[in-house]
Order: structure tokens, then sequence, then C-alpha cells
């Protein structure tokens, strides 16, 4: 198999015009293409102030045409992890404008990309990327404040060739489709850097439904980059679509998910463990229950009093992080992933875990999802529940009354818990908002409390 191709090479090395890029339905971009609608936004944004912009794209092709144009440009690409108006408003410090596929209703300076009349005109080469050109995303942390992490392109290329190395001879022909963003570090890995460096064709839509995995064309054969979350609920009664090779990251799979998977699909899944911070950490081929991780070439953990930390090829500087997860190694390295460290945070002066909180709704009858977060009502902080309940707890709940079945709850909580810690507020849902890499979304799950319950 060919070597992975640096981003710095992704457009200036020589390779043939009608090289294809990316499609979507009988759309078809080809690396001439790519090259005219770089070149055109690189111009405009040499010619702007401010030298960080957000990124805010569904589209994947538009997505490449503005990360490639903003690093050629010596500008910083910010990568916000969402395109909610409001929230951009609130986080416009962060960025001196704003590229998106589409016209939102932005009061700041914001450019909308598309691609451009294809010029035939002879390729000049774009200005080089520095050395030390990196991208910022954003990542919500338990409480959903933003967090900043600085990936370095050097990092993004060597994860991309490691995974190259990897996946070897698996992925050649391959074209990829995703039902993953690209603004998230797992989308941005597996469904931008890694195709792209070894010439595989990317699909520029999301793929949302099973439907949409069904209807593949099937004269090619597909990657397909997905999590958890969509694995969960497809529909197995649709044509198996030619997918040989499945990658998951987001969440460890439940073997029921895998299992139904790999009835309808025939293959068994990749599954990646890391975070937006380490980058990736571990993998495993899924083939049986109870399959244990293994970490990549290069990465090490270790315990010390703090809990465990990890260092990586991919983590900037050579800096140890720390992880959150509960990890039990065997003889071997290989691990299995136990649980996660409680998530604290502080109520009225109060170290109070959000966990605990989560656990111990888990354990009353009729409970099926609980989700706990930190919420600010009528200027006063404290805890909402977010509750997924069977038939019976629902009934029961309807019959009861709402109030009556709420103090039912905190009366069994309060022999556990701080005063602080019981929730005030809860809502009923019929499952937990999750986003497309499985993870919640405190600051989402937080708007649900916003309204009058």
């Amino acid at each position: 198999m060919h070597s992975a191709l640096p981003v710095r090479q992704w457009l200036n090395a020589p390779r043939p015009d009608d090289t294809p890029v990316a499609w979507c339905g009988d759309r078809d971009w080809t690396l001439g293409q790519l090259r005219d609608d770089v070149s055109s936004l690189t111009t405009y944004l040499q010619q702007q102030e401010g030298e960080r912009w957000a990124l805010c794209f569904d589209d994947s092709y538009l997505f490449i045409v503005a990360l490639l144009a903003m690093l050629h440009a010596g500008k910083i690409p910010v990568i916000p992890g969402h395109s909610r108006v409001l929230l951009l408003e609130k986080q416009q410090a962060l960025f001196d404008g704003l590229l998106s596929d589409r016209a939102l209703r932005y009061s700041g300076r914001l450019r909308v990309v598309s691609a451009t009349r294809r010029s035939h005109a002879p390729f000049l080469p774009l200005p080089d990327i520095a050395d030390a050109a990196f991208i910022e995303l954003f990542t919500s942390g338990s409480t959903g404040a933003p967090k900043r992490v600085v990936k370095t392109i050097t990092d993004l290329d060597r994860e991309a060739a490691l995974l190259a190395t990897l996946f070897g001879e698996r992925l050649i022909g391959c074209r990829v489709v995703a039902s993953v963003a690209p603004y998230h570090q797992y989308g941005l890995t597996f469904r931008l850097f890694l195709p792209l460096s070894l010439g595989l064709v990317v699909h520029s839509a999301i793929i949302e439904y099973s439907e949409q995995l069904a209807a593949l064309d099937p004269q090619y054969r597909y990657l397909f980059i997905s999590s958890p979350a969509f694995l969960k609920r497809i529909d197995t009664q649709l044509s198996a679509p030619p997918v040989a090779m499945l990658i998951s990251a987001g969440g460890a799979l439940e073997w029921k998910t895998v299992e139904k998977t790999h009835r309808w699909l025939n293959i068994w899944p990749d599954e990646i463990y890391g975070s937006t911070e380490t980058g990736v950490l571990a993998w495993r081929h899924y083939q049986k229950e109870g399959l244990l991780w293994r970490p990549l070439p290069g990465v090490h953990f270790h315990q010390d009093q703090d809990g465990l930390r990890v260092a990586s090829p991919f983590i900037p500087h050579g800096e140890e992080w720390p992880l959150d997860d509960v990890l039990q190694f065997d003889a071997t390295g290989a691990f299995r992933l136990v649980g996660r460290r409680d998530r604290v945070v502080k109520i009225e002066e109060k170290r109070v875990s959000l966990d605990e909180i989560e656990q111990l709704l888990l354990a009353l009858e009729g409970i099926c999802e609980a989700a706990a977060l930190p919420i600010v009502r009528n200027g006063r902080q404290g805890i909402g529940a977010l509750l997924v309940l069977d038939g019976a707890a629902r009934e029961q709940r309807k019959q009861r009354g709402n109030n009556a079945q709420e103090q039912a709850w905190r009366r069994a909580l309060r022999p556990w818990l701080d005063p602080v810690a019981v929730p005030r507020d809860w809502r009923i849902v019929d499952e937990i908002p999750v986003n497309s890499m499985n993870k919640r979304v405190y600051a989402q799950l937080q708007e649900l409390f916003h309204e009058n319950p």
C-alpha cells in the first residue's frame, strides 16, 4: 500500500487533475476542482484581517476546501464543533470570522463557501503550510463549558500515517462514508485526514439513516466511519450494503450491537479508543465478547497518585495526559474499560459527583437511563435529572402525579446524598439525546431545563 501523504502535499504533490476526491449523489469533485476551490478561498483569506476563522460545515468537501485554504493562507482554523448560531454569537471572542457552507443568521463576519467554476488554468502551487501550523478544536466538558484543544498538523499527519499502517491492505480501493460529522476529532481524523492522505474518495454528505447505507452504489467497496449511536439503530431488514470495513468510536460498542451489525454486513467492526486531547490510543477488531483493547505503538499508560495518565506520539510536546476512564490491564498491557472517574462539580461550594447521582438514580425501580447535570433556575444553581422510564414507571407517574413521583425519588436519594446534590428539577424523555459521536452534549441537555416543566 502506498504511504500516507502529509497535508502539505495534498494539493501540491504532482498528481493528475482528474484524480477523484469526493462525491455526493451524481456530483463528483476532482483534485483539479479542489485545487481551484482552495486557491480561490486562499486568495480571499489572504486579503482579510484576523487570523482565526471558525469552520462550521456539514458538507465534508467544502470543509476540506475551507481547512486547506486556511492552512495555506497562514490562518488558524478554529473548529467549534457545532453550527448553532446562538452559541456562536456567545463564542465570538474565540474567532475573527466564520466560514460555512450555508448562510447562517450570524451577526459577525461570515463567508459562505461554495464550489467555484472550474478554470482549467494551470495550477500554481499554493504557499507552503507552516511547519508550526495547528488547528483549534473546542470540545464540551462534563458541565458544557467549551474546552480548547490544539492539534498540530504534524501530529495529525503522524496519526493518519500510523492508522494507514495499522489498517493496511483493507483500505485499498475503499470509498469513505460516515455517520459522524467532520468537525469532531474522530470525524476529522477518520473522515478527512486518513482518506485524503491515502487518496481515498470521500462522501461529502453525512449518513443519517440505514436507508442511505443500503442505497450505496454496489460497484464500489466502502469504509464506513460510524458510532455506537448509529449502529445501535441500524435496520437490518434492509439490503446489506457493500461495506468492506467498519470503524466505530465515541464509546464502547455493546456486544449485541456488534452481533447485529455482523449479521447484516458480515464483517466485524474495528473499534477505536481515544479522545480529542490525546488522539487515537488503542484499537480492537471486535470479533468476540469481552475482547481487550490493544494500545497503539508508542502509547504508554501509567498510574500515579492522581489517577491514570497516558503518553502518546499524538499529544503535542511529549506531554502526558490525565484520563477520566478507569482501565484494567492484563499482563500483556491490553486492557478493558471499567468505567469513568467521577465527574465532580461544585454546588454551593460543596463537591457533587454527577456520576454518583446517576448511579443512584439507575438503582431506583423503573429508571432505565439517567443524566445528572448542573443547572441554574431563577438565579440559583442546583442539579437537574433527565430520566428515561420504563412503561410501568411512566404509568405510575401518571397515576400518582408528577410532583408526588418526584418527591418519592427525592426521598429515596436523601439518605445517600448531600441535600444540594438531590435533583430539584426533573425531565422525562423517550431517550437521552446524544450527538453523532454517541456523546452526551451537556450544553444541549441543559437546554431542556430552560423551558417550564
